[in-house]
């Protein structure tokens, strides 16, 4: 008997719509990337990429736990010396709430070139409405 291997044209893709409102940030995190990545599939490889595309809807309305609001920071460089620049959780969901599931999704996925293919079917919207009604047959607690 031989060991079954996926093939890259035989992916099957799904899409699967997610409400993020008051969902804990990790734990919503952990599930969009298993699902991006297909490892709730039986034909899961690590070396393919096999996943799903994922819209995540309210994003807005996710919440932390303890102080990471205000102690929680994300970090940029300006690529100049003495460009480092840094923005709080909170100030972030104020000014982009979409952003935070996005990199907290970006991080969980592997870093490499596959990762970033497995991003590229991730969709984040603040409110309940999204653009892709026509595609979405799985939804999501």
């Amino acid at each position: 008997m031989k060991t079954y291997s996926p093939k890259a044209g035989e992916t099957k893709r799904e899409w699967h719509i997610i409400d993020a409102s008051d969902r804990v940030l990790g734990r919503l995190a952990t599930e969009v990337a298993r699902l991006l990545m297909g490892k709730h599939k039986p034909s899961f490889s690590r070396s393919l990429d096999v996943g799903d595309s994922v819209v995540v809807i309210n994003a807005d309305k996710v919440r932390v736990t303890g102080n990471k609001l205000k102690q929680k920071l994300y970090y940029r460089h300006s690529g100049y010396p003495g460009g480092l620049k840094s923005v709080t959780l909170e100030k972030l969901m104020q000014t982009y709430p979409t952003r935070a599931i996005e990199y907290a999704v970006k991080g969980m996925l592997p870093h490499n070139r596959l990762g970033n293919q497995m991003i590229k079917r991730l969709r984040v919207y603040v409110g309940d409405s999204h653009p892709h009604q026509a595609q979405v047959k799985v939804t999501s607690a």
